[in-house]
């Protein structure tokens, strides 16, 4: 049997995880209605709708999809050579900034600088827009 201290304690524990746990869920889904409202600026050029594509590709299932593997979208050189796997990670640094990732490529967009508000955007981006 565990004294009642440590089991105080032990429960102390739980409830202050429990508490974390509710507050990064709840913190989650306001990033992704803030990252669904920074998408407004990239919809000028993307979709989330699957083979819709405007200047720049369809974003629709970007998650863990190669660079450049949709088909009827017309990539630059830089962007088909690259191999680069859209992970949240590569999200952030293209988002940031596109040239420094993959040079040459024609997105004409000087990047978003704000750390939080990229983190917010590829949230929503790898929840497929959700």
């Amino acid at each position: 049997m565990i004294p009642t201290r440590s089991r105080t304690a032990a429960w102390r524990g739980v409830l202050v995880l429990a508490a974390l746990g509710m507050s990064a869920t709840a913190m989650a889904q306001g990033d992704a209605r803030r990252g669904e409202a920074l998408f407004a600026e990239c919809s000028a050029c993307h979709s989330m709708k699957a083979g819709e594509h405007g200047v720049g590709p369809s974003l629709a299932g970007i998650a863990g999809r190669r660079a450049a593997t949709i088909e009827g979208f017309r990539y630059s050189p830089a962007m088909r050579r690259a191999a680069v796997d859209w992970t949240a990670q590569n999200l952030d640094a293209f988002i940031a900034d596109p040239q420094k990732l993959m040079p040459g490529n024609r997105m004409p967009y000087s990047g978003l600088a704000q750390e939080r508000d990229r983190a917010e955007l590829v949230a929503w981006l790898m929840r497929g827009g959700r």
